[in-house]
């Protein structure tokens, strides 16, 4: 098996994650905006137990298929198609919550926080939370602020932007412990993504 089927189009910054050993076969993950899977097939190949949400039923029918073929043992119902903000999971159900390129399509304040929340009550207490965002780091010049923290982005598209401030305050707010300091990679001058990883206390 070549390492493309193996880990499919997985983020690199949670292949990060899984190389030091955060996330590990047995645990229960909950991909929290999972799109089409691009982050599931390793999980569900790993004997991970698999849970995924995404707004887009297109979406998470495709993620139905791959779990289908990928870890036949695992129900239908653990992949739904909701709001990431009225999630039907229990809390605490999880040891990790992946959240990856989901909290920047947030309309307003409002809406991030109640993404933000929905996605940590899901989170067991020293559980780990893995997201990548958009964020104006590293581009603060660049960026056109439209309302509020949203932002018009060089390559064309409006995001809601965070910084560094409001990350920490979030996470003290949530009384979460950063596992990494905050990075952010800077994508030729059209967007800048931040990798925001911590513990549940």
């Amino acid at each position: 098996m070549d390492s493309l089927e193996q880990f499919g189009d997985i983020d690199i910054y949670l292949f990060d994650q899984l190389l030091r050993r955060r996330l590990v076969p047995g645990m229960r993950v909950l991909d929290a905006g999972c799109g089409r899977g691009r982050n599931l097939t390793y999980l569900l190949r790993a004997v991970y137990e698999v849970f995924a949400i995404d707004a887009d039923p297109g979406a998470v029918e495709v993620v139905r298929e791959l779990a289908a073929h990928l870890a036949p043992h695992l129900p239908a119902a653990n992949f739904r198609a909701e709001p990431l903000e009225s999630m039907s999971f229990p809390d605490a159900c999880a040891d990790a919550v992946i959240c990856s390129a989901v909290l920047h399509f947030a309309r307003d304040d409002h809406q991030f926080d109640a993404m933000l929340n929905g996605a940590w009550r899901t989170l067991r207490h020293g559980g780990v939370f893995f997201a990548r965002l958009a964020s104006s780091i590293g581009m603060e010049q660049r960026v056109q602020r439209m309302d509020g923290r949203r932002y018009l982005l060089p390559d064309g598209s409006q995001r809601y932007l965070v910084d560094e401030a409001l990350l920490l305050a979030h996470t003290r707010r949530l009384r979460g412990e950063l596992l990494d300091p905050i990075k952010t990679t800077v994508v030729q001058d059209q967007r800048c993504m931040t990798t925001w990883v911590m513990r549940k206390t």
